[in-house]
């Protein structure tokens, strides 16, 4: 699904997905109008303008990860803002694009996307990934009472999880390890689950956190 307040620009955009082979399920010119359509039609991928009219593309972006986790957002944005990419990031996008990307890239930033892989204009992932380590150096929130006990993550699943957080794609974790790219899907799935997480942020964060980025 193709979300764009610029009629031309959109529609351009869907016809170069749907030339590539992608199933352009809906599109869309407004925040409102995005959230009630990708509710409905429920795509694998969003590729999402922030600047949008009625409701900004982060809150758009964060009400539909929320309400389907399944979702992968890819923002294909004018902006390289840094308070920008990292704000979509945080909204629970699965990569950021500017829009000076040619329809190559854009067609291999979507399918990589639908997998899972975190997809960056060059330079952005080296600003995301300093990011996570900013926020795992601020002091968490003293919690009331006991701290649960920390759930048990298989050797398999702490391996990803290290990959994760140094900033490997799936396609390289499955690589590295020697596994499918499916099997790389599914542990992270399974950590996400285990650790009460709701997306590839929050796990790198948690990663960092903990120092796994750096064994």
């Amino acid at each position: 699904m193709v979300v764009d307040d610029h009629p031309m620009w959109r529609d351009a955009v869907a016809r170069d997905l749907a030339e590539a082979g992608f199933d352009v399920v809906a599109t869309a010119g407004d925040g409102e109008q995005a959230v009630r359509r990708a509710t409905a039609v429920c795509p694998d991928v969003l590729v999402l303008d922030l600047n949008l009219p009625v409701k900004p593309g982060v809150q758009v972006c964060k009400e539909l990860v929320g309400a389907h986790p399944a979702l992968r957002v890819l923002v294909l944005s004018a902006s390289g803002e840094h308070a920008d990419v990292l704000e979509a990031v945080k909204s629970g996008a699965t990569g950021y694009l500017l829009k000076s990307a040619s329809t190559e890239e854009l067609t291999d930033a979507v399918r990589r996307t639908a997998v899972g892989d975190p997809v960056f204009t060059p330079g952005l992932a080296g600003l995301v990934l300093g990011e996570y380590r900013r926020l795992a150096s601020e002091p968490a929130p003293a919690a009331g009472g006991d701290e649960p006990k920390a759930p048990q993550l298989t050797e398999r699943e702490t391996e990803v999880l290290r990959l994760v957080a140094k900033g490997l794609s799936y396609k390289q974790i499955a690589e590295r390890l020697v596994i499918s790219h499916r099997t790389v899907q599914n542990h992270v799935q399974n950590t996400l689950g285990k650790l009460q997480l709701h997306n590839r942020v929050e796990l790198v964060r948690y990663a960092i956190e903990r120092g796994l980025d750096d064994a």
